[in-house]
């Protein structure tokens, strides 16, 4: 069997010992993509290698592309072989929703064009790519949209190079996944007002930060002045200040959460995502207090039992602790895992919604 035929049964530390290889054998089988430099190669590509901290893997280029890194112009990424039949399928259907275009992906017109029904073709593009043919149209677009807005500097033409039909569409579509609105994404973030409140705690100390639309921020720590630093150091651009009184009630609730009296926190956020890390923060919010979920059943609750690692990342990456509940999250073996705010906090938070879990009264 072939190295491309068996891509999806290497393991990250099999295919970073490839790359530190430069073996020409698995070739098309992933290509692995470095964040320092946003650039994305094949596994024998000469290239100096980087830290493995900085690498992460995907099976195919469009995979690297729609996480916003771009192909490697030594290697040439985007022209090694196809791992799978699916793969080709998939890569196929990538060249046609990458062409602009505001319409939605039509499953059916998609389908019968490669030869497939609807439902395999759903099928493949998420154990591929982890998102839907929609998804995928959807965050091509958007990436297309913030290039051009970074080299353009104006909302209108970015717009329509992008593929929008109107800026009424980009305003309703982009300003969902970015977090802000097309024109502040243009100036860095500048414009932004961000109210927080940091308050003692259980835990230690709470912050809850959010703009004029939800919950941008929730975090843990040791005391005020550290949380408020890495609130600053995360929007550099934005105009941060205290809360005056209308966070009270999001404060509040997360307060009543950590007492064990609120078991439920429903509340709006404004945060950004990739498509992937959206798909994971809202398996985890649908995990039932006082349970647990392993990464490996949350990837496959997602569709992509292959995924383990990458939802473990998406779940060190969530930018609003308790909300967005990564905490109920652990090993297969029943080891706790990693938490972002500290594994003391992540025991105490799982001892404390086991004990008043309904039905143990």
């Amino acid at each position: 069997m072939s190295p491309a035929a068996v891509a999806s049964e290497l393991s990250a530390a099999r295919r970073w010992r490839i790359v530190l290889a430069h073996d020409r054998r698995y070739d098309g089988a992933f290509v692995y993509a470095v964040r320092s430099t946003g650039i994305y190669c094949r596994p024998s590509c000469a290239s100096r290698r980087p830290r493995r901290a900085q690498v992460t893997f995907f099976s195919i280029p469009e995979a690297a592309e729609q996480a916003g890194f771009r192909a490697c112009r030594r290697c040439r990424p985007g022209q090694a072989p196809a791992p799978d039949p699916q793969v080709g399928l998939v890569r196929e259907v990538c060249r046609q929703l990458d062409a602009p275009s505001d319409a939605p992906a039509r499953l059916v017109a998609l389908s019968r064009r490669v030869g497939t029904t609807p439902h395999q073709l759903v099928r493949a593009f998420r154990r591929i790519l982890g998102v839907t043919p929609r998804q995928y149209q959807d965050a091509r677009r958007l990436s297309r949209f913030t290039a051009h807005l970074k080299e353009r500097k104006r909302v209108s033409p970015a717009t329509y190079a992008a593929g929008y039909s109107s800026s009424s569409r980009v305003y309703e579509r982009a300003a969902a996944q970015l977090g802000m609105t097309p024109a502040t994404y243009a100036r860095g973030g500048r414009g932004m007002v961000i109210a927080f409140a940091a308050v003692p705690c259980p835990l230690g100390t709470l912050l809850v930060a959010a703009t004029p639309r939800g919950i941008c921020r929730v975090s843990l720590g040791h005391g005020a002045p550290e949380l408020e630093a890495e609130l600053r150091g995360e929007f550099p651009g934005a105009e941060i200040q205290r809360d005056r009184g209308d966070l009270g009630r999001w404060v509040a609730a997360i307060l009543r959460y950590l007492d064990g009296r609120e078991p439920h926190l429903d509340l709006p956020l404004d945060i950004r995502a990739t498509a992937f890390q959206r798909q994971v923060w809202e398996a985890l919010r649908k995990i039932p207090y006082g349970r647990t979920r392993s990464y490996a059943e949350v990837a496959r609750a997602i569709g992509r039992p292959r995924a383990t690692r990458a939802v473990a990342r998406a779940c060190a990456s969530n930018p609003a602790a308790l909300v967005i509940p990564c905490h109920r999250v652990v090993k297969s073996n029943g080891d706790l895992g990693g938490y972002r705010w500290g594994m003391e906090r992540k025991q105490a938070l799982l001892r404390q919604e086991s004990g008043n879990r309904p039905g143990n009264n």
